[in-house]
């Protein structure tokens, strides 16, 4: 049975995900307090129906108001029971002020505070949250995506059994735009040669032949691929060894159109034909 949790901050995108697991199958429920976790876990594992053994639940600030109890609840719930992952939906506290403004909607916490100020709704919410996201099994920063990104990127995460082994993500990025959150580890590919430069490959990403096979026919990427790939070959299987549900791989060059584009298709490839399950996202190419 698969039981995922979702939670983090108001405005991060967390009904967004539950939407998106809805569609590929997962029973879904939105809102559940902590406490009802184990109750809900106990029917839809004695359940006959087969639809019920894939199950997504939101548990966030809005149906728990002892939010110490709520963490160890999660924490103690995903210790007792088998194929419970949680999933962290984050973005910058900036963006999720904006986003409030532009929808005109409610923190869930404003009315607990004097001012009520989504200001300081949101810096409150990140304070209570941070046991919760401690426990995090996956980790998605919405701060950049658009709605389609993040669908793709939480799609692709659970199409398939998440209780075997660990997802390897793959994400490239601009720099420019800024470190992706939640990358476990970053790669800085803008020592390689960059197509930014030709004419006729400026226009065109990493998702171009004419793109992939300049950069790719350099010197200095065949040393920067061969190295690092050796190094993650043997780093991937001792994050196995720790019991990782998900490593994060950021691979960043300037604009995140060219190279790191590339790079990121070249280490997904590697390992998919290793027999790991990966994820591919290319965080800023549309930019």
């Amino acid at each position: 049975m698969e039981f995922v949790i979702i939670s983090g901050m108001s405005g991060a995108g967390k009904t967004s995900a539950l939407h998106v697991l809805e569609d590929i199958g997962y029973y879904c429920v939105d809102n559940i307090p902590s406490s009802l976790l184990q109750t809900l876990y106990n029917l839809c594992r004695s359940s006959a129906d087969a639809g019920m053994k894939r199950v997504a639940v939101v548990v966030d600030v809005r149906g728990n108001e002892n939010y110490k109890q709520m963490a160890a609840e999660i924490e103690n719930f995903k210790d007792d029971n088998q194929g419970v992952k949680l999933l962290f939906l984050d973005a910058r506290n900036d963006v999720l002020i904006l986003r409030y403004k532009e929808t005109r909607r409610k923190h869930p916490l404003a009315d607990r505070l004097r001012e009520g100020s989504v200001s300081e709704a949101v810096d409150l919410e990140e304070l209570l949250l941070a046991p919760v996201k401690k426990l995090a099994d996956f980790m998605v920063d919405s701060t950049n995506m658009s709605n389609k990104q993040l669908r793709e990127r939480v799609m692709s995460m659970f199409m398939e059994d998440t209780s075997q082994g660990i997802t390897l993500t793959f994400m490239s990025f601009g720099f420019k735009y800024g470190i992706p959150l939640e990358a476990d580890t970053v790669f800085d590919v803008r020592c390689l040669p960059n197509p930014f430069y030709i004419p006729e490959l400026k226009p065109l990403t990493g998702l171009n032949g004419e793109v992939y096979d300049y950069v790719t026919g350099s010197e200095e990427t065949t040393g920067f691929v061969k190295h690092t790939l050796r190094l993650l070959d043997y780093a991937v299987p001792l994050y196995l060894r720790e019991g990782k549900s998900e490593l994060v791989v950021g691979i960043g060059c300037t604009g995140g159109k060219h190279r790191s584009v590339t790079v990121a298709r070249i280490f997904e490839n590697h390992f998919r034909e290793l027999g790991y399950r990966c994820v591919i996202q290319h965080r800023d190419i549309d930019k």
